[in-house]
């Protein structure tokens, strides 16, 4: 099974606006395709993310809980978190790389542009940097 970052743009598309362009993505992740990771960081921005007011008004507080709850039994942490050899141009982005690197994951899933351009470095050291959409062209066929 292939691990997989999740950023929390990708994440809002999969479990809150239920992006179709995500969907295949999606049934990976629970199918154990893929296997997602997380961390006490991206935990941390995800979480004060959905208490803003865009997304507050969409989920009340136990929504939201029930949402974290969720995706804290899919995703497995990583405790053991490194610096990863790149470096994303948004320091906030950065974690997702350190968690894809520590994990060590084969694929980053992202809308961010600053991670995106660094898709051509990461895929030398064998880490794929994906739009979710875009899982669905690389995705081994189903039987």
């Amino acid at each position: 099974m292939a691990l997989a970052v999740i950023d929390t743009n990708a994440w809002l598309d999969l479990y809150v606006f239920r992006d179709p362009g995500a969907r295949a993505l999606d049934q990976a992740l629970r199918d154990g395709v893929l296997g997602a990771v997380r961390s006490e960081r991206t935990d941390a921005e995800l979480d004060a993310v959905l208490r803003r007011p865009l997304f507050a008004a969409r989920c009340d507080p136990a929504g939201q809980q029930a949402l974290l709850q969720a995706w804290r039994a899919l995703a497995r942490p990583v405790q053991d978190m490194r610096a990863a050899p790149w470096s994303c141009r948004d320091t906030d982005d950065q974690k997702f790389l350190d968690l894809a690197f520590s994990a060590p994951a084969a694929l980053l899933f992202t809308k961010d542009r600053a991670l995106l351009d660094l898709a051509r470095r990461t895929r030398r050291q064998g880490l794929q940097i994906l739009q979710p959409a875009a899982y669905a062209t690389v995705a081994p066929p189903r039987c």
